[in-house]
This record gives C-alpha cells, structure tokens and sequence, in this order.
C-alpha cells in the first residue's frame, strides 16, 4: 500500500501487487519489486546511491514496524507468510513531522 502522493507519481491505485518468492522476503526485495514495477518511484523511497530509506518513510507490516530493520533480513516467518498469501498488505507510509 502507497501513501497518496506516492500514488500519484505512480499513477496507480492505494495498494499495488507486486511478486516476490516467499522464501525470500525481504524490505529491500519487497521494494526493489515495487521500483522495477513503478521506475517513476525510484529514489522517492529510498536514497539512490545508499539504498538507505528515506527520513519520512516508514515500513509496516502486521502491525509491526519495520522501519528500523536491516534491509536484508529476511521477514519474520509469519509476517512473511501473511504477504506471500495477500493476507497483510506492506505498507510504505509517509511520517508525519512537526508539532
């Protein structure tokens, strides 16, 4: 699922289906499917050069923020398990700043 302006750019509706081997799940393979899906979106997540996510982008799956987990981990079995089957979207949220 893409947050609005994501959505624009992109042109496509709030949630975008994408394909990655279950065995395989991780954040970077999730969103390396999503760019090569969406190229318009490259950069606008993650840093170019570093690869790193972006400061006001934020990862969510099953309720559990993953935000601050290495890239290449793989995905905690059920959080795994919960995409593979369609179950639990992977939400890619715009943070909010400010006071």
């Amino acid at each position: 699922m893409l947050p609005a302006h994501l959505r624009n750019l992109a042109k496509t509706g709030r949630e975008v289906v994408v394909s990655v081997p279950e065995a395989d799940i991780t954040q970077r393979r999730v969103l390396d499917a999503l760019e090569a899906a969406f190229p318009v979106l490259g950069g606008t997540i993650r840093d170019r050069q570093t690869g790193k996510r972006r400061a006001f982008v934020r990862f969510y799956a099953c309720e559990q923020d993953l935000s601050n987990e290495s890239p290449d981990a793989p995905l905690p079995p059920v959080v795994a398990a919960a995409l593979a089957s369609g179950a639990e979207p992977f939400l890619v949220v715009g943070a909010m700043a400010g006071g």
